[in-house]
């Protein structure tokens, strides 16, 4: 399921776990529908979108992590899907963009560490970096969060980040998806696509 892919060289995706709001924060990105539901895990294989004329491609790929009603060994399959396709084209993305629950993500980090297991939006924001891909954390459901700064500094410690997050902000991305708020994601998109020499690409974000 992650073998069809369009014949582009230049590719923006977005990863992390279900149900963090991918697929909303796609769709106030682009204007166009995506999968989404209540459900986690509704995204099972990589959605693909090469609506321009420019040679480029936005990929929404699988959530990871717990999914009800979703067997452990289907989970694994799709987290090693999604190791696997990154490090397949990574020279081939331009940026990353690691969405995560801001309300949560440090609770569920928290609880994996204290079972002795390496969080999975720890362990693939690390992985991406060390294959050399730009990666934004799109800092998701802000308008859940009371203690803003607070919560972000905690984010960007769990990640291996110094606090204050305003220090990362071509890293840390705080959005509120469901409210249109995301100028801090493209902004920090921008940034990255600048530095590739894509500002051909910027009008998408």
């Amino acid at each position: 399921m992650f073998d069809e892919r369009p014949d582009w060289s230049a590719e923006v995706i977005f990863c992390g776990r279900s149900n963090v709001g991918k697929s909303t924060l796609l769709r106030e990105l682009t204007g166009h529908d995506f999968a989404t539901g209540k459900r986690p895990g509704v995204t099972r294989s990589p959605d693909h979108y090469d609506w321009t004329s420019e040679d480029f491609v936005l990929t929404d790929l699988p959530g990871f992590g717990f999914m009800s009603g979703v067997p452990e060994e289907h989970r694994e399959e799709i987290k090693t899907g999604v190791v696997q396709y990154i490090e397949a084209h990574a020279g081939e993305i331009l940026v990353a963009v690691l969405v995560v629950d801001t309300k949560s993500a440090v609770e569920i980090i928290d609880r994996h560490e204290e079972r002795g297991e390496l969080p999975h939006d720890v362990e693939l924001f690390h992985f991406l970096r060390e294959l050399g891909i730009p990666t934004v954390v799109a800092a998701n459901k802000m308008d859940t969060v009371d203690d803003r700064d607070a919560r972000l500094n905690a984010l960007c410690e769990r990640l291996g980040l110094h606090a204050p997050w305003q220090q990362w902000q071509d890293t840390v991305a705080p959005v509120s998806a469901k409210r249109g708020s995301i100028r801090a994601l493209t902004d920090a998109i921008g940034t990255h696509l600048h530095d590739h020499k894509r500002d051909d690409l910027l009008k998408f974000f």
